[in-house]
């Protein structure tokens, strides 16, 4: 049994260790915001905050976590950050398909989290390892300002 803190609530787990943490919380704790993409870390649909930071929760062996603080999608909002980037994903009518958008809102959460006036080319930085199939990377960059705007 593996304990963990998800959305900052304590939670157990009946896993194997090297179970990847994506699974752990889709499949064990019902957390089905956080998307399966490519299994490779390499599209960003699976990204989860691990101690504020975003990481690829396909490649991350639930081992890994314990004792950090893991933040999914379906708590995201709870801080004033990501209020700010969700309410200007839907102002600006960002999300096309839908499917990568958990991903590339934590990116764009952890990224403003640390720096409120990102230039264009610290937005590309921090959301190149976030793929959309959809190419709205001119929304998700104008998403990105329009939160760093109401957080000033």
């Amino acid at each position: 049994m593996i304990q963990l803190n998800v959305n900052g609530k304590a939670v157990k787990a009946d896993v194997e260790p090297d179970t990847p943490l994506l699974w752990v919380l889709r499949d064990t704790l019902q957390l089905t915001g956080t998307k399966y993409g490519c299994g490779q870390a390499l599209c960003g649909a699976c990204t989860v905050h691990l101690d504020g930071a975003p990481v690829r929760a396909c490649m991350t062996p639930v081992s890994s976590v314990i004792g950090r603080k893991i933040t999914t999608i379906e708590a995201v909002d709870s801080g004033k950050v990501g209020k700010a980037v969700q309410a200007a994903w839907r102002k600006l009518d960002v999300v096309q398909c839908g499917y990568c958008q958990s991903g590339q809102i934590m990116s764009a959460v952890a990224l403003l989290s640390h720096n409120r006036k990102p230039s264009d080319a610290d937005i590309d930085s921090a959301m190149s390892g976030n793929l959309c199939r959809c190419a709205t990377y001119v929304r998700i960059r104008a998403a990105i300002h329009e939160a760093a705007k109401a957080l000033a």
